[in-house]
């Protein structure tokens, strides 16, 4: 496959401890419109847009009528409820710190919106790292769907084979291999090894990565 050029981010649960902030949210903006779906319904959910959430849970589009007010009344709450409490995952910004230093180009292709993505993304520290960001606004059809991850790899520049995703759930896992890009899976978003399976590696999180990075598949992208 040859060494890694660039590296394509997801960031909730995988930069900032915020997966379960977003199903709360979901739960939340659902009640107010009548519907009462549980956490643990929505919880396993989380790490796909809400074109793919919405319909699952409630029957609904998230881009018109009822749908979309919901859709967007979860964005309300969770900025003003849950986003105060949101925080960055031990590591993240260290670990964009040393690829940066090692030479590779980075880029976040999340399912957030773009203004959201940038209130996250200062969570971290992260806008003087990235050479290019892409959000659910960048994507038609979002994880597991591959479209933000090619988005993504578009704006970066860099060929298929020398990229690599690193995320957190299923949903990014295999949107990266629809895009026939490898990837890093973390268990900080709460999923087990055998949900993460398809990834090239796994670990802990952002700072069990950094911990072990002369290890990894990125460590080869400082001999250039």
């Amino acid at each position: 496959m040859g060494e890694v050029r660039g590296v394509i981010l997801d960031v909730d649960g995988t930069l900032v401890d915020s997966n379960d902030a977003h199903a709360r949210a979901w739960v939340d903006a659902l009640a107010e419109s009548g519907r009462q779906v549980p956490f643990a319904r929505v919880r396993p959910l989380i790490g796909m847009g809400g074109d793919k959430v919405l319909p699952i849970l409630a029957r609904l589009s998230a881009e018109e009528g009822e749908g979309k007010r919901i859709a967007e009344r979860r964005e309300e709450i969770f900025a003003a409820r849950y986003l105060p409490e949101v925080r960055a995952l031990p590591g993240a910004r260290e670990l964009l710190a040393r690829m940066k230093d090692e030479g590779l180009r980075l880029a976040v292709a999340s399912s957030s919106k773009e203004d959201m993505l940038r209130r996250l993304l200062r969570l971290v520290g992260a806008e003087d790292v990235l050479d290019a960001a892409t959000s659910s606004d960048d994507a038609d059809r979002s994880k597991p769907d591959p479209d933000i991850v090619a988005a993504a790899l578009e704006r970066l520049g860099e060929p298929r084979e020398r990229a690599v995703m690193i995320g957190d759930t299923p949903y990014d896992v295999e949107a990266a291999a629809r895009a026939r890009v490898r990837s890093i899976a973390f268990r900080s978003g709460g999923w087990d090894d055998q949900a993460l399976r398809g990834a090239a590696a796994i670990y802990d999180g952002p700072d069990d990565l950094g911990r072990r990075f002369e290890e990894s598949i990125l460590a080869a992208a400082k001999v250039r």
